[in-house]
Formats: C-alpha cells, structure tokens, sequence
C-alpha cells in the first residue's frame, strides 16, 4: 500500500499515535503531548500560526481524554480550519500495554492500517497546496543549523512568521513549509538582522 500524501498538518495526542499514522502517510504530524497542550502556550500559538495558512486535521483517541483535547484544540481555533476525522469507538488494549485504558477503547495508534488509511484518503486527493521543496540543506546553506549563532537565527525567523521561538530546527522547517511559500522564507532569511 503506498503512503497517502496527506497536504494539510494532522493533530494527534502522542508520539505512538504519530508513529502510526506515518505508517499509512507522509505529510506533517504533530503532537498535542497529550494534556499537555493545556500547559503549553507555544504549542497552541504554533496550530494557530499553522491555522492561518492552512486548515488543520485533528485526529484524537475516541474516549473522553481526546474529547477534552480536540474541545481546546477546537476552542483556540477558527472552527473553519478544522478538519475533524474520528476513529471508532473500539475496545480492545493496543500492544504495548498491559492493560486497556481507563474506557477500554482503543487509541489511534491501536487503529488497524486499512481503517486509518480508509479515514485519511479523501484528504490525499486535495491538491489545491502546492509542495514547498523548503529542506535541511536551506537551513544549513542560510546559517540557520550548523553555526554558532544558529539558534538565534532561527528564533529571529520564526518570530518573523509569528512562530514559537525556541522550536527545534525539525519543527521550525515543518511549519514553515506550510506558513511560508519558498519565495517569503528566502526574503525573511535575506531580511534577519542576525548574522
């Protein structure tokens, strides 16, 4: 089965959930840390900088932890750029536990491969974002990893395009290929202050 090439950015609670989504797909997944979303402002404040540019899958466990994260999700979000996908509500204990959580319903990383592929290919055929070719090499050819002052770099750039300062290089060259076209991340480089 290929990968779907999914273009618009996916929410999910944990790290196991994007583990298993990038089994049936390539595009941006991001982690809500489970509840941890509620502490961190900076990953609330990167959805709505995504959000702006484009709309955003939200895609969480079918109990009433995934409920509470997808309402604040849904609360600090324009609801229009929301695209909701649910999985069902299964019971079942995913493989590496012991024990079922705490309303016996399987998570999105228990999900069989066919019933997630089935609920994210409708977005694959959405083809109205072009690819942005944005790559580590242009991180490292513009000074933004592999240099003393790197860091700074890449906080003044994301502070251009209203992104949390202090993401790692992976987050940041993430984001940017959705908030920014190739052409605005070269003109912001070009325009950084920090050299």
């Amino acid at each position: 089965m290929e990968k779907l090439k999914i273009p618009y950015p996916v929410i999910v609670e944990g790290k196991y959930d994007r583990l298993r989504l990038l089994a049936v797909m390539e595009g941006q997944i991001l982690t809500t840390d489970g509840f941890g979303i509620f502490k961190k402002q900076e990953k609330l404040a990167l959805f709505r900088a995504l959000a702006e540019k484009t709309p955003i899958v939200v895609l969480t466990d079918p109990d009433g932890a995934g409920k509470l994260i997808r309402a604040h999700i849904g609360s600090a979000l324009p609801k229009e750029r929301i695209i909701p996908l649910y999985v069902p509500q299964t019971k079942g204990v995913e493989k590496r536990k012991q024990a079922p959580s705490a309303e016996g319903f399987l998570g999105v990383e228990g999900q069989e491969t066919a019933l997630l592929y089935d609920l994210l290919k409708p977005l694959a055929s959405d083809t109205t974002r072009a690819e942005n070719p944005l790559s580590k090499l242009n991180f490292f050819e513009d000074g933004l990893t592999g240099t003393a002052n790197c860091t700074a770099r890449r906080a003044a750039l994301a502070a251009r395009f209203s992104l949390p300062t202090d993401m790692t290089p992976n987050a940041l060259l993430a984001a940017l290929r959705v908030v920014a076209t190739f052409e605005e991340y070269k003109a912001a480089v070009a325009a950084l202050d920090v050299k």
